[in-house]
């Protein structure tokens, strides 16, 4: 398959992916009083509102054509104000999970969407068949990722929520060099290494939940 035909089987369920990814948070933390993502607009599913010119689509370019199998980058981040939240600590818990957990119901999605075009043309080798695939495989990466337990990703904020106030704010002040700490872990090889296996786990549950439908 040609970059062309990868590219635009790859970027409806990317940009779904990571649009409705985002669009999580701004809805869970506007359902617990904080308003910031709706009133910025971004509470949306317009993936224009949720793309990042660097994260979205250079740095992920760069490295499909310098390095094919690793594929890196995000979306700009929605607004959360925790402090306007009902009950901040416990609260952001749900807003962080929100993210994640939306991958994995996407993942879920595709799965069904890939039980359906075999039931209807009895072939995986189609391309709506590989879109679906793609689908799961992107969202399955994303929920990993993103639960890693380090600020800003969902997992850091996940455990933030979790931990006694003073060591909550000690582990916070990680946030922000948590980025170049994954950016670290990129060059060095070590991220994907992390992520092979709880991915390649969420991936063959998605599949076995397709399976399912078939």
């Amino acid at each position: 398959m040609g970059v062309v035909e990868t590219f635009l089987l790859w970027a409806p369920p990317v940009l779904l992916a990571i649009t409705l990814h985002e669009a999580a948070h701004g809805y869970v933390a506007r359902h617990f009083g904080d308003t910031t993502a709706f009133d910025a607009g971004r509470i949306s599913l317009n993936p224009l509102r949720h793309i990042d010119p660097v994260g979205t689509i250079l740095v992920p370019g760069v490295l499909y054509f310098l390095s094919p199998g690793m594929l890196f980058g995000w979306a700009k981040p929605v607004p959360v104000n925790f402090a306007r939240l009902r009950n901040p600590k416990t609260n952001m818990f749900w807003v962080a999970l929100a993210g994640p957990l939306a991958n994995l119901l996407m993942g879920a999605a595709w799965a069904i969407v890939l039980a359906l075009v075999y039931r209807v043309q009895h072939a995986v080798d189609t391309p709506m068949a590989y879109m679906a695939v793609a689908g799961i495989s992107i969202n399955a990466v994303l929920f990993v990722f993103n639960l890693l337990p380090l600020p800003p990703l969902d997992g850091g904020r996940i455990v933030t929520s979790l931990l006694p106030l003073p060591t909550a704010i000690k582990f916070a002040r990680i946030e922000p060099y948590g980025i170049f700490i994954v950016l670290a872990l990129l060059m060095l090889g070590w991220l994907p290494t992390l992520l092979a296996e709880p991915v390649r786990l969420v991936h063959t549950v998605l599949l076995y939940f397709a399976d399912l439908f078939l």
